[in-house]
């Protein structure tokens, strides 16, 4: 079954390459429309039931496990699928060593976070118990070694089928949840069941069709050699999600629940279209890996064109969700969320440089500038926990929606400016931001 529609079909059939390739964006893009149709109702329709403190609650934990998270994947994903595509004969053994490292910082990540949990707000027993049911999502890190397989072969149709079943599934009883007047640990529970239901299926439907579980092996070179490719990008990994997550976190110290509550109501609309430029990237990149190692000047031209695309969409979905984030919000979540407005029309401008965060980040894996990488997230890590102490208090939620903003412009675009192997790149990205290439082609023709 393919996804690209018939008239684009027949332009590029004798391309079979990029038939391939536009056929798993098709399948990606499918998998987050569901999610951004059905996911964003049901996400609204908790909000509304919970309300702006309960909604908080349940983020604050998301928040936290997100970090941890982070922590738990090492780094591994672009490594792994990088791996996978320069030596499709040794996938045996990089999926099988992958799948120990992620067994075992999984447990570890997850006994972590129950200490910092506990730390945190030692006498909110709500709170922690939804941390430990949410954040046993970690547990299931390993699992994700399938999607990485699929994403390496270009058969995103199968993590797509999988994840958009369960995913519906779990939608129906989540409503069915709210129907029942359920409390709000129900929820959590049935947040950990969708991640633990997804990630078995999806080792199911590896071992049915590709590479048996059994068959995957481990051995202590290739679990060091990854180690020693990823830590660089695990530590830049947590960075990229504590930019993206640490205002929440503040926010339920600095102020409360209902402060994240409204934030996160809000970071979820601006989000919601993200799915595009990863979609676009995720399917992309195999290409421009191939282009690097056999032809530096389309190398260079494809590198430049995927990022004069995400800036260009990037721009334009931050210029009319500005212009409707106050109505927006009021519509999506009731006049409880309508503060929020103000805060989705700063943040809808932090998706233009998180796009481009997305396509540099695989750059950098690509250049083996794994440990650069880390420094620029660290960068931005360092100015937004400055930038959220000091406009928090001052301004709640709209204070952390401007510190994430400008911390993102500085580890995205600027950091690469300070370095003589990243300034390339820094231009591609100046001129992304200014529209100067796809003006430039359009001019040409």
């Amino acid at each position: 079954m393919r996804l690209i529609p018939v008239f684009i079909l027949r332009r590029i059939a004798d391309r079979q390459g990029l038939v391939q390739v536009v056929d798993n964006i098709g399948w990606l893009f499918f998998d987050k429309i569901l999610r951004l149709g059905v996911g964003l109702l049901v996400a609204v329709w908790i909000a509304r039931y919970l309300g702006p403190s309960g909604f908080g609650l349940i983020n604050f934990a998301l928040a936290l496990t997100s970090v941890f998270s982070a922590v738990a994947g090492l780094g591994l994903h672009g490594i792994v699928v990088r791996d996978l595509i320069r030596d499709p004969g040794g996938a045996r053994l990089t999926l099988g060593s992958a799948v120990l490292l992620q067994v075992i910082s999984g447990f570890l990540a997850y006994v972590l976070m129950l200490g910092v949990s506990a730390y945190l707000r030692p006498d909110d027993a709500l709170f922690r118990c939804v941390t430990a049911i949410i954040g046993g999502m970690i547990l299931f890190k390993a699992c994700e070694v399938a999607a990485f397989r699929f994403e390496s072969k270009l058969q995103s149709k199968y993590t797509v089928l999988v994840q958009g079943g369960v995913f519906v599934l779990f939608s129906g009883m989540k409503v069915g949840l709210i129907l029942h007047d359920a409390p709000l640990i129900a929820f959590a529970w049935a947040m950990f069941a969708e991640t633990a239901l997804t990630g078995i299926a999806l080792l199911t439907v590896m071992s049915r069709i590709d590479l048996r579980l059994k068959t995957l092996m481990a051995s202590h070179d290739r679990v060091r050699s990854l180690l020693m490719d990823g830590w660089p990008l695990a530590i830049s990994a947590l960075a990229m999600i504590l930019n993206m997550r640490i205002d929440q976190v503040m926010l339920g110290e600095l102020i409360g629940n209902e402060a994240v509550g409204v934030y996160a109501a809000s970071v979820r609309v601006a989000e919601a279209w993200y799915f595009i430029p990863l979609a676009v990237i995720a399917s992309v990149f195999p290409s421009v890996s191939h282009a690097r190692d056999c032809n530096r000047r389309l190398y260079h031209v494809r590198l430049k064109l995927l990022h004069d695309s995400v800036a260009a969409l990037a721009l334009s979905v931050a210029l009319v969700t500005m212009c409707i984030a106050r109505p927006l919000m009021a519509l999506l979540y009731g006049k409880e969320f309508e503060a929020g407005g103000e805060v989705l029309a700063v943040l809808a401008w932090c998706g233009v440089f998180a796009s481009l965060g997305f396509a540099s980040g695989r750059w950098y894996v690509l250049e083996d500038l794994q440990r650069l990488a880390l420094l620029r997230n660290l960068f931005g890590v360092a100015i937004n926990v400055v930038m959220n102490a000091l406009l928090i208090p001052l301004h709640g939620p709209l204070g952390a929606a401007v510190s994430t903003l400008i911390a993102l412009w500085c580890a995205t675009v600027l950091f690469d400016a300070f370095d003589k192997r990243t300034r390339d790149i820094f231009l591609m990205k100046l001129e992304a931001l200014l529209l100067i290439g796809l003006f430039r082609r359009w001019f040409s023709r």
